[in-house]
């Protein structure tokens, strides 16, 4: 299966910058899809909203001139309608609108008797259930070509990237659906141009049928997302560094197994983060006892982590024995990174 790029601007900006940025897309290869952010609502209203309908007009100039296939995010109803009437090939939700039920079901009813392709990126915050709701309205407006952005989540740690990919989350819903093609939309997870290559890379190793790349002519001079574009040589130079993995020719019980795996190794990963970050803590706590002249051991404390934990161990269907043995290990842990603290130790 050949894998699906889609690059160009994050904004329709003008005619010029369209067709150049288009033409040297093209040079790289005529089967990319060619993207442009045509309405462009921001998070604080005053900053560069996009083009509106006149973004369409040069889209549809790229179709035409060049011959490339056209892609843009619609929120609502009217822009679905224009989209089609200008010809746009795909159209995908945006993470906003999949995170809102209403939203998605106003585009599914007026994709109703067209044959439009339709990409859907995973919800804002890291809930499978909205991202499966929106691909069944989308699925229940007739629409039979279908497949999945993954452009990371919005969390409250202090992550590197723009949004967090929390690679289980896709993994799981490629696991569930495996009938929709995935493309990683590498720009809007990475959030600036420095380690776009690793993402890609990482998605080509898990299989994703894709990548979406935010691709400027000029993107220090762009009008919204500057830092995470990239010029079309840019472009041509990660693609040619991406080693895409070699899919199997069969679904067996294997296959599906190494898929259940690797979720189990960014599980793994991702909790070795958050102790990690739980152990930053406790060295914290650990200081502010030794400026209060406080004893580390608190054993009431301790208690009312271990109660609370079990209750919310077992709706996730952990046992209490594992739950005490956990928090048991964590606690150890914990109070050793107090003691190298207070007793000055060099921590490890």
């Amino acid at each position: 299966m050949e894998k699906v790029i889609i690059a160009g601007p994050c904004s329709a900006e003008s005619e010029t910058q369209m067709l150049t940025t288009a033409r040297k897309i093209k040079e790289i290869s005529s089967s990319v899809l060619f993207r442009a952010g045509i309405w462009k609502p921001r998070t604080k209203p005053g900053s560069f909203e996009g083009m509106g309908e006149q973004g369409l007009v040069w889209l549809k100039k790229v179709k035409d001139d060049l011959g490339l296939r056209i892609a843009t995010e619609v929120a609502n109803a009217g822009h679905v309608e224009l989209a089609l009437k200008y010809g746009v090939d795909v159209l995908w939700i945006g993470a906003r609108s999949t995170v809102n039920p209403f939203s998605v079901q106003e585009i599914a009813d007026a994709l109703k008797g067209s044959n439009a392709t339709v990409y859907i990126k995973n919800p804002t915050h890291p809930e499978l259930a909205l991202w499966e709701g929106a691909v069944e309205r989308i699925e229940k407006s007739g629409i039979k070509d279908i497949g999945l952005i993954h452009r990371g989540f919005k969390t409250h740690d202090h992550s590197s990237y723009r949004n967090n990919p929390l690679w289980q989350i896709p993994i799981e819903m490629k696991v569930r659906h495996p009938q929709y093609p995935m493309i990683c939309d590498v720009s809007h997870i990475v959030g600036k141009r420095d380690g776009l290559l690793d993402v890609a890379s990482k998605a080509a190793t898990l299989d994703y049928q894709g990548l979406m790349i935010e691709t400027h002519i000029n993107p220090e001079v762009a009008l919204s997302d500057a830092q995470q574009q990239i010029t079309p040589d840019a472009l041509k130079e990660l693609l040619s560094k991406v080693e895409w993995k070699v899919p199997s020719l069969n679904t067996s019980v294997q296959d599906k197994l190494k898929m259940l795996r690797e979720q189990i190794n960014l599980l793994d990963d991702e909790i070795m983060q958050m102790l990690g970050a739980r152990m930053k803590v406790a060295e914290d706590i650990g200081r502010l006892k030794k400026e209060n002249n406080m004893p580390i051991l608190q054993p009431n404390r301790f208690q009312e982590i271990i109660n609370e934990n079990v209750a919310k161990g077992k709706k996730h269907g952990l046992s209490e024995e594992f739950i005490v043995h956990f928090l048991d290990a964590i606690h150890i842990e914990s109070i050793n990174k107090q003691n190298q603290v207070i007793f000055d130790r060099k921590l490890t």
